[in-house]
């Protein structure tokens, strides 16, 4: 099978300048058809610039790229159209027209059918506020609409710029709903955001770019082996010194005290089985709970390999230096204490 049946975006070294400015540097991605993919990264970093290139509406100045085995800038056949579907960051409407005629509307303009319009307000929760002007929608419902616009059409791709902006709980989860809904029917989603803890459990693979440039892509997995970020072992029960237990048994560990006086370790990935049974030797031991480091922590350490991110600190992000410095609480006064490798025995 050729990569045009096999991938519904392929990026070939592909590079894009723009007024002296390099907005994207030698990206080469392909994204599997049924593929959701997290696009990553600060503002500036060229997100928005990557959408643009797969909708057609910036061409690159070097490499070449292919959308549903198509060059998109070149594409401009209305069938080829109508298989994508975009949300923008900062959607916009007519403020005057009303939920509905803004949904027919758009349909038309896509060549589709009308009749589909009442069906995608329900499934984005404005069933009930179909008729009412735009003008007294809130910004999250005015987002939900720029959803149902995208999904006109059943498309093959869509693309979403921070889809969940201005959305309350229940709203956020109702969108990550209907994407792994597209994703179960075999379409492409490109999704970018800014909110890591809410797309972390949707996304296949992760593509974390810096100033334009790929600075890692992988499945989280993957990313996990390749920054070997900590685990985080939370427990209640344990004896305060356990940390300085696994080193003295020849497992790095750290130790801090985390909410509800909870005792939280983080121990090396290779480590993480062994620290579990010494840890779980202990009659005491109550609510022990294991997570690996989270897709914010691997973020962190892709954008500040060193870890001097300021924001770091959470589920392991700011453990560059675990291999040789461990951290274990005082029982008498808890406080951290730190120590390296040579101090131990």
């Amino acid at each position: 099978m050729t990569r045009a049946t096999t991938c519904a975006i392929v990026f070939d070294d592909v590079s894009l300048e723009h007024g002296g400015v390099t907005r994207l540097s030698h990206l080469s991605l392909e994204v599997n058809r049924g593929e959701v993919l997290g696009l990553l990264g600060h503002n500036g970093a060229g997100k928005t610039t990557s959408m643009k290139l797969m909708l057609g509406l910036l061409s690159p100045t070097q490499g070449s790229l292919s959308v549903l085995g198509q060059r998109p800038d070149r594409a401009g056949d209305r069938a080829f159209r109508q298989h994508l579907g975009y949300l923008p960051e900062n959607v916009r409407f007519y403020p005057n027209l009303s939920g509905r005629e803004t949904l027919t509307y758009l349909a038309r303009l896509k060549g589709r059918p009308t009749t589909e319009v009442d069906e995608l307000l329900v499934q984005v929760g404005l069933g009930g506020a179909a008729d009412r002007r735009l003008a007294t929608w809130s910004k999250g419902m005015r987002q939900r609409l720029g959803l149902a616009q995208a999904l006109l059409g059943e498309p093959r791709l869509l693309l979403l710029d921070e889809p969940t902006s201005g959305l309350d709980p229940a709203a956020t989860e109702a969108v990550y709903a209907t994407i792994g809904m597209l994703k179960a029917r075999g379409v492409t989603v490109v999704l970018s955001s800014h909110l890591l803890p809410g797309v972390e459990p949707v996304i296949d693979r992760a593509l974390i770019l810096g100033e334009g440039k790929c600075l890692a892509l992988g499945d989280l997995a993957s990313l996990r082996e390749r920054f070997a970020l900590p685990y985080v072992i939370e427990m209640r029960g344990a004896p305060q010194d356990l940390a300085l237990r696994l080193i003295r048994e020849g497992i790095p560990a750290r130790s801090s005290l985390a909410d509800g006086g909870r005792l939280r370790l983080e121990v090396a990935p290779e480590h993480r089985m062994d620290a579990l049974r010494l840890c779980t030797a202990f009659k005491g031991l109550k609510d022990l709970e294991i997570r690996p480091p989270s897709l914010e922590a691997l973020y962190r350490r892709v954008q500040d390999p060193s870890g001097r991110d300021p924001g770091n600190g959470s589920d392991g992000s700011s453990e560059s230096d675990a291999s040789d410095r461990y951290q274990v609480i005082d029982e008498s006064d808890h406080t951290t204490v730190s120590l390296s490798a040579e101090d131990t025995p």
